[in-house]
């Protein structure tokens, strides 16, 4: 799978906005049929910070997503609403799913 994280820092007037903001290209891209997820956290030590977990089955599925109507518009707009570039992390790893943290486990 293509596993992609990425830190989005937000303009303080807009991060309580930005899961609005940002909700049209997260809904097309969680519609994709080659997105696995596409899940925004909000950084528990800076409130302006936006942590986006994503992964998508393979490089196909990758490209598409590149190439589609909702992250060109998303490329176009969002950046208005940045405070600087976001950082990423993207890489191809083994699987299609998480996998259980074994040393935190649960008995039930």
């Amino acid at each position: 799978m293509i596993f992609i994280t990425a830190k989005f820092p937000v303009k303080s007037e807009h991060a309580d906005d930005w899961p609005e903001i940002s909700r049209a290209f997260t809904e097309a891209t969680r519609a994709e049929e080659g997105c696995l997820w596409f899940d925004w956290s909000r950084s528990l030590d800076d409130p302006t910070e936006y942590v986006l977990v994503e992964a998508f089955r393979d490089d196909a599925d990758g490209a598409a997503h590149v190439q589609s109507d909702h992250f060109k518009e998303a490329t176009a707009s969002l950046p208005g609403y940045l405070a600087a570039t976001p950082q990423i992390v993207n890489t191809t790893i083994e699987g299609t799913e998480w996998s259980q943290l074994g040393e935190m486990a649960v008995d039930r």
